[in-house]
């Protein structure tokens, strides 16, 4: 094989993947939408289920062709995985500290990408993956261990800073820098989409990691709990019904919103 036939194929090959990558942005979204239609019936009492990415992988397996869009999911968001581990490693900002924050990032949402594959993978094969249950089982853990509560704050406090990066990134609409925005209102139903949906997104992860902090200083692991928990408990607030609709609809939007990244993601 020549250069330019090894140049070539590689070209496609990354084009093959790329287009892979963009499908993990459309099921991203298929899960968050399905996850806000779910919190919002726990206001309407129009359905059951839990409001996380297990609930979300239940109500898509029993939809037609269910268990097929699973696997789609699983691989989309593995792939999408990979170009995150990809990003971490060609992080080259000059700024020491910056770069390695990237990477940390890009890391951790290659690790949450390949969370949500993995249940949607379990799902598809029939087995069931429990987050709020695994999130207790983690908790009653750690708390078993030395020094456990100050562990599980940590966490708790770590998941809670995700939570408000996910704010702030929407607030100051920094992921405006990773999109080829189209010109026009198309561009800014996009950045509004993009604003309410990771202010919401990161409001209910917030109140996850709120969630584990408060397991830790009751020392009751199960207090802890998964998105569907933290859901649960904003609707246990006063004007509960209000802020979860608020909540639930942003989601459903973030999701609308992955649907336009997969488009004008740069990649």
């Amino acid at each position: 094989m020549s250069a330019t036939q090894a140049a070539a194929r590689a070209t496609e090959e990354s084009t093959v993947f790329r287009t892979i990558a963009r499908i993990g942005y459309v099921v991203l979204g298929v899960v968050h939408i399905v996850i806000g239609v779910v919190a919002i019936s726990f206001v309407t009492g129009g359905g059951g289920g839990e409001a996380d990415q297990s609930g979300a992988m239940e109500q898509i397996r029993q939809a037609p062709v269910g268990v097929l869009l699973l696997w789609v999911i699983a691989v989309g968001l593995a792939a999408l995985a990979v170009w995150q581990i990809a990003d971490a490693f060609l992080e080259r900002d000059p700024d020491a500290k910056k770069r390695w924050g990237h990477r940390v990032k890009f890391a951790g949402t290659a690790v949450a990408y390949i969370a949500i594959a993995w249940t949607a993978a379990v799902t598809a094969v029939g087995g069931q993956s429990d987050s709020s249950e695994s999130s207790q089982t983690f908790s009653a853990q750690l708390l078993a261990t030395p020094a456990g509560v100050v562990l599980l704050v940590l966490v708790g406090l770590l998941i809670a800073a995700i939570g408000i990066a996910f704010i702030v990134r929407g607030v100051t609409r920094a992921f405006k820098k990773h999109l080829a925005l189209p010109t026009g209102a198309a561009a800014k139903g996009i950045v509004t989409f993009g604003v309410l949906g990771y202010v919401a997104k990161g409001i209910a992860i917030g109140v996850t990691g709120v969630l584990f902090v408060v397991a830790a200083l009751t020392h009751d692991p199960e207090k802890a709990g998964g998105l569907d928990a933290a859901l649960h408990s904003l609707a246990d607030l006063p004007l509960g019904a209000v802020i979860l609709w608020i909540v639930g609809a942003g989601l459903a939007i973030y999701g609308l919103f992955c649907f336009a990244r997969a488009r004008y993601a740069r990649m």
